[in-house]
């Protein structure tokens, strides 16, 4: 394959392990996630050096393509990357190939093995294969089945199998496709991927925590008073409606990235960097979370749909309105929850996490408001005193920030609040990767540490299953509260925070 030629500045900072000679084959690579996030984060990962040179890319998909077609619909999907790196594009593309599978298909799966042979020999990858489920939920586990049966898993070393969220769609169906999957093959060999853990920010949450001292001490109850968790969205569901109306923002958004945005927050320190003693970790708060109120989850959850908006140059259609949702659909794209974790650290701390799609901004962040000063002893000059805010800002801008008070100018003793600011694309010159970039390294290399394990998943699914429950079986109990589109959501949600007098942060 050679090396590729590319930029030094982008690999000057990096000190990144490099992977093993592999197969990565995608399930589904006629889809659009392959073309839109996973090809990008591989070529990337080529032209970062991290690829070997004995690597195979293996697309499968019941559509009858060539080895040539594929390359090309890939070469038309990454047109912009492949202006700037035209010689790295030749170089890595010659090491795509196609193969039609079907996975309902015992016989193609025999096909299969007999192509990734090939592969082995031309490519010398070693037998060790990833295998990445990029397909509809409902052949998860047929998935895994397939591969099981055609001896594609037999070696917990050589191979493993990457699976896309949503994993389940309740407690008890995350707990069957786990036992079902585990059936085929070890947990060591089960990446569950959340693009969301591969952000260098949410990574940065540990690093923060654990690697400062002035943070661990005040990362508690004792001093933090309540915790925001916001992921908002300013698109509509888009070409999604199919699944969006069957999945609504607590399966498509909280029950993962958000929950596990909260996990990372709140879990005690590990007792070393171990990918299984965070994984513990992860999982005990998970454990210890509940609803704010189980007996009656109506009072801890706010639901939302947005309507028509924007403006008359740029007007914006209603859910309701968009291509396959059902004109009465009360399906929510907004929700909003309090949440308490029952433990040492966090006893009486109220977690608030919200999503939403068409919201006023794109932004991802957790905010930590700490308790106020005991005693106010300066006049405040935007009015009463403000909180001091430590915010870890997922996307967009890359970073942190804190908030805390300083004396404004002038001959008085008043004080006003002021930011600190740390930016990821200022601090190293280049912008983080994209979340498959890291995800995709750590599968081929084996590493778990950022990937969902089966006791986190069905923690997850557990802590929602009441709010889930009455939603299908008394959903006027969680009525849908209507927004328009580009505000921060329905007015409703603010009592959830009013009842402890705070508000929400409108970045």
């Amino acid at each position: 394959m050679g090396t590729p030629i590319t930029n030094p500045l982008r690999v000057g900072l990096r000190q990144e392990r490099v992977v093993a000679p592999q197969c990565l084959v995608i399930f589904g690579a006629s889809g659009d996630l392959t073309g839109r996030k996973l090809l990008p984060a591989l070529f990337e990962l080529f032209n970062q050096r991290r690829l070997p040179s004995e690597f195979a890319v293996l697309g499968c998909a019941r559509r009858p393509w060539s080895d040539d077609e594929f390359r090309q619909r890939m070469a038309d999907c990454l047109s912009e990357q492949i202006k700037e790196e035209p010689i790295a594009w030749e170089k890595f593309s010659s090491n795509l190939f196609y193969e039609s599978v079907d996975l309902s298909q015992p016989n193609k799966l025999i096909k299969l093995k007999e192509r990734l042979d090939s592969i082995d020999r031309l490519q010398a990858t070693h037998s060790n294969r990833t295998f990445y489920l990029s397909v509809s939920p409902k052949f998860y586990g047929s998935g895994c089945r397939a591969l099981s049966n055609a001896g594609l898993l037999n070696d917990p070393r050589r191979s493993r199998v990457v699976i896309e969220k949503p994993f389940g769609r309740d407690f008890v169906s995350a707990q069957a496709l786990n036992e079902l999957v585990q059936s085929c093959g070890q947990e060591s060999q089960i990446f569950r991927i959340d693009h969301y853990l591969g952000k260098e920010t949410v990574q940065n949450i540990l690093v923060m925590r654990f690697a400062n001292s002035i943070f661990e001490p005040i990362w508690n109850r004792n001093f933090i008073s309540s915790v925001q968790i916001t992921a908002a969205e300013t698109v509509g569901v888009e070409e999604r409606a199919g699944y969006y109306e069957s999945s609504g923002a607590i399966r498509d958004m909280v029950q993962n990235h958000l929950t596990q945005m909260l996990a990372l927050t709140a879990m005690e320190p590990p007792g070393h960097f171990d990918p299984e003693a965070i994984r513990n970790e992860k999982a005990k708060v998970l454990q210890a979370a509940r609803l704010a109120d189980e007996i009656e989850p109506w009072n801890c959850c706010i639901r939302g749909q947005y309507e028509k908006g924007g403006t008359k140059s740029s007007p914006l259609v209603g859910y309701r309105d968009e291509p396959g949702v059902h004109p009465n659909s009360t399906t929510e794209t907004y929700v909003a929850m309090k949440l308490f974790i029952d433990n040492w650290r966090w006893q009486g701390v109220p977690f608030y996490v919200r999503t939403g799609k068409r919201l006023a901004k794109r932004v991802s962040e957790v905010v930590l408001t700490f308790r106020e000063a005991p005693v106010h002893l300066f006049d405040a000059a935007g009015g009463s005193p403000t909180s001091n805010q430590l915010v870890l800002r997922i996307q967009p801008n890359e970073g942190a920030e804190f908030r805390f008070d300083v004396k404004s100018p002038g001959s008085g003793m008043r004080s006003r609040p002021v930011e600190m600011e740390f930016s990821y694309d200022q601090s190293f010159g280049e912008p983080s990767d994209e979340g498959y970039v890291r995800l995709l390294a750590d599968a081929m290399l084996g590493d778990p540490t950022l990937f969902t394990r089966s006791d986190e998943v069905e923690a997850a699914w557990r802590l929602y299953t009441p709010l889930l429950e009455l939603i299908e079986d008394s959903p006027w109990q969680l009525p849908i509260h209507l927004y328009e589109s580009r505000t921060w959501g329905p007015a409703a949600a603010d009592s959830l925070l009013a009842q402890d007098e705070l508000i929400w942060r409108r970045p």
